[in-house]
């Protein structure tokens, strides 16, 4: 089961791994995971972060996105907005619904538009889900491919999750002092890397891979954000727990 909370990350650029265009960048990242197994899950994320390179000078990008996915995955909402320097760069608003074999999206924004695909394609949330069961099964790895109503809500992902050993569940001693609660002690976790490719694109490098320490409620520590030019560790600051539904699913 994926448990509601509230969570914040510090951001911080990876030195470990060299950039030719990017000399330094902080952040923080913010979200509220909400919902349950029987309604469906909501997710509000929200990412501000300074790059700063020796040609373009600091540039500050703050991205929103909100979501809902019902819980038989036959719906999907979403809406994003990214701001550049204070200026609007991107959107998109719209929903994407099963229409027999396939899904149907309609987009308000940035233009109206509709479209359709088909094939077996989930939502993150049901990745998310997916991707702990694959954990428990034992499994290393497990792909499918993803939408999340990214890039004008018209992008389909390719995804790749590399799942290592698993950590029993027990005190947790030496990591964050936000994670030090009953529920996260009585969870079991993995190190996982997922790797997304844009579909159909022929790109044999990803578009972008993240990595973490996943506990088999969903919550996440030890955040590594890889954008190909440069990389992002994210500590988990502050975890905020609400109490689960009573949904017996």
């Amino acid at each position: 089961m994926l448990l509601p909370h509230r969570a914040v990350y510090d951001l911080k650029l990876d030195t470990s791994k060299p950039s030719r265009s990017v000399d330094g960048a902080r952040g923080r990242i913010a979200f509220d995971f909400t919902g349950d197994a029987c309604e469906g899950y909501a997710l509000s994320f929200r990412q501000v972060t300074v790059i700063e390179g020796s040609e373009t000078g600091p540039r500050n990008i703050d991205v929103r996105s909100t979501n809902f996915e019902d819980a038989d995955g036959k719906l999907f909402r979403f809406k994003t907005q990214s701001a550049v320097g204070g200026r609007l760069d991107d959107r998109a608003d719209g929903v994407a619904e099963r229409s027999g074999p396939g899904y149907r999206v309609q987009i308000r924004q940035p233009r109206p538009d509709r479209f359709s695909f088909g094939g077996d394609v989930i939502f993150p949330s049901e990745h998310l889900k997916r991707v702990i069961q694959a954990a428990r099964a034992g499994q290393s790895t497990y792909n499918v491919q993803v939408y999340d109503g990214s890039d004008d809500g018209k992008q389909i992902y390719d995804t790749f999750a590399v799942i290592g050993r698993k950590v029993e569940p027990g005190p947790l001693d030496g990591l964050e002092e936000a994670l030090r609660k009953p529920e996260m002690q009585q969870a079991a976790r993995w190190p996982v890397s997922i790797s997304y490719f844009k579909a159909g694109s022929g790109d044999v490098s990803a578009s972008y891979a993240i990595s973490f320490d996943l506990f088999e409620n969903g919550i996440t520590r030890a955040l590594v954000l890889d954008y190909r030019d440069f990389r992002m560790t994210g500590e988990l600051v502050k975890l905020d727990m609400m109490k689960p539904s009573a949904c017996a699913k």
